[in-house]
C-alpha cells in the first residue's frame, strides 16, 4: 500500500505547479533584486512585486501591507515584539492572547512577561472557542495588543476573531491574528477580520518552506512596527536580509492557486472529512470527535480512542501520516496544552490523534485509513 498522508496542518507537500514556477529563479532570473542597475536585479524585483500582489489578493490586502519573512513564527514574533518595541516606555503594559495559541505567540508573550508585561491568558470552552464575554472582560484601555489565533491547529476551530477585534479596538487595542491555518483553506477577508497584523506562512498551503509573510493595516507608516533584524533594510526596513526570490515566488503561485481553487477544496474536503469521522464513529466503540460543535476548519478531525495510546496507534500505521499534536510539539512528552485547555484528561490527551486532510486527499485514502485504523485499534485494545 503506498503512504497515505493525513498530516495537512503540519505541512503540505509543495504544489507541482510551485515548483515549476520557482525553478527559473534559482539559475536564470537569479539578480538580487535590492540591485536595480542592472537587469537581473530589475527582473527578480519585478517577481517579488508580483508575488506580494498574488498574496495580498488572497486575503483581500494591498501588497503594500504585506511584507515577506520567513514563516508565521517570524511572523508572529515581529507583531508581538515589534508593536511593544515601536515606542519607548509603552504606557499600555497589557497583552491579552489565548490558552490555545501556537508556541510562536505564547513564549514570546512569555518572555515579555518577565519583562514586565502583563500577560491575560483567555481560557476556551470545550470546543477550543474563546469567550467572548471573557475576551470584553479582559481587553481594558491599559491593552496594548490582542493576539488570537484564526483557527487552532489541532482541532481546526475556528476563533470569533471580528467580534474580538470590534472588542479590543473600541479599547483602543491592536489586532493580531496567526491565520497560518486559516489561509488557503476557507476564504479570508482583512477587512472582514477587522484585524491589524496578521501572520501566514506558504507551506501551510502547498508553497515552499521558510518563507511567509506578515499583514500590516494600512502599511508600515499606519502602524509603525519596530525591525527584529537589521541590516540592509529589505522589506522598507522591516526585515533585512537577501530577499528569498524563489521562495517568495512559490508563495505567490501557491496563494494564486489556492484563491482558485478555495471554495471548491473546502466542499470536497468537507465530505472527505465527514466520512472519515463516520466511518470511524460506526467502526470503533467510545470514539469521540473534539471541537466538533464549534466552527472548524474543513480538513481537521481531532478524534480520541480512550484507552489507546496514541504514539502507539501510529506507530502500528507505517503507512498512514497523521500527527498526535502540533508539529511543532510533537517531540514533547506531556500531552498536548491545547488538548487539556479543553479539558481532557492527560490519559484521554496521550489517547488523541489529528487527521488533517488536504488537496492530494482522495476517498480511497479515506476508505483504507478508516479500515486500517479500526484493525490496529481493535488489535491494540484486545491486547
Amino acid at each position: 500500500m503506498s503512504e497515505i498522508y493525513l498530516d495537512y496542518n503540519a505541512t503540505t507537500p509543495c504544489d507541482p505547479r510551485v515548483v515549476e514556477k520557482m525553478l527559473p529563479f534559482f539559475n536564470q532570473v537569479y539578480g538580487n533584486p535590492s540591485n536595480n542597475l542592472h537587469r537581473q536585479g530589475r527582473m527578480a524585483a519585478k517577481a517579488v512585486d508580483y508575488a506580494r500582489q498574488q498574496v495580498a489578493d488572497l486575503i483581500g490586502a494591498h501588497p503594500g501591507e504585506i511584507f515577506f519573512t520567513s514563516g508565521a513564527t517570524e511572523s508572529n514574533n515581529l507583531a508581538i515584539f515589534g508593536v511593544v518595541n515601536r515606542v519607548p516606555g509603552v504606557v499600555r503594559k497589557r497583552i491579552v492572547t489565548c490558552v490555545v495559541e501556537h508556541k510562536s505567540v505564547l513564549l514570546p508573550c512569555k518572555k515579555l512577561k518577565e519583562s514586565g508585561f502583563e500577560i491575560t491568558l483567555l481560557g476556551v470552552d470545550a470546543e477550543g472557542r474563546v469567550r467572548l464575554e471573557e475576551a470584553e472582560a479582559a481587553v481594558d484601555d491599559k491593552t496594548l495588543l490582542v493576539t488570537i489565533q484564526a483557527a487552532n491547529n489541532e482541532l481546526g476551530t475556528l476563533q470569533p476573531i471580528a467580534e474580538i477585534a470590534e472588542i479590543a479596538h473600541q479599547r483602543g487595542a491592536l489586532v493580531h491574528t496567526d491565520a497560518a491555518q486559516l489561509i488557503g483553506k476557507l476564504p479570508v477577508s482583512v477587512e472582514a477580520l477587522g484585524i491589524d497584523l496578521l501572520s501566514v506562512s506558504a507551506h501551510k498551503l502547498y508553497g515552499p518552506k521558510g518563507v511567509g509573510a506578515i499583514y500590516i493595516r494600512g502599511g508600515k507608516n499606519n502602524i509603525p512596527i519596530e525591525s527584529l533584524m537589521l541590516g540592509g533594510g529589505q522589506e522598507s526596513g522591516l526585515r533585512s536580509g537577501t530577499t528569498n526570490v524563489p521562495a517568495i515566488v512559490g508563495f505567490g503561485e501557491a496563494c494564486q492557486i489556492a484563491k482558485g481553487l478555495v471554495s471548491e477544496e473546502m466542499v470536497r474536503i468537507t465530505s472527505l472529512r465527514f466520512q472519515l469521522e463516520q466511518t470511524l464513529i460506526k467502526e470503533i466503540h467510545n470514539i469521540r470527535i473534539n471541537g466538533k460543535n464549534a466552527p472548524r476548519l474543513p480538513n481537521t478531525s481531532s478524534l480520541t480512542f480512550p484507552g489507546i495510546d496514541a504514539d502507539a496507534l501510529l506507530l502500528n500505521l507505517p503507512d498512514v501520516m497523521m500527527g498526535t499534536g502540533s508539529a511543532c510539539t510533537s517531540g514533547a512528552i506531556e500531552p498536548s496544552h491545547v488538548l487539556q485547555a479543553i479539558g481532557l484528561s492527560r490519559d484521554d490527551a496521550s489517547s488523541t490523534i489529528r487527521a488533517s486532510l488536504g488537496r492530494f486527499t482522495t476517498e480511497a485514502d479515506i476508505r483504507d485509513v478508516c479500515n486500517l485504523i479500526a484493525d490496529v485499534s481493535d488489535k491494540l485494545r484486545r491486547q
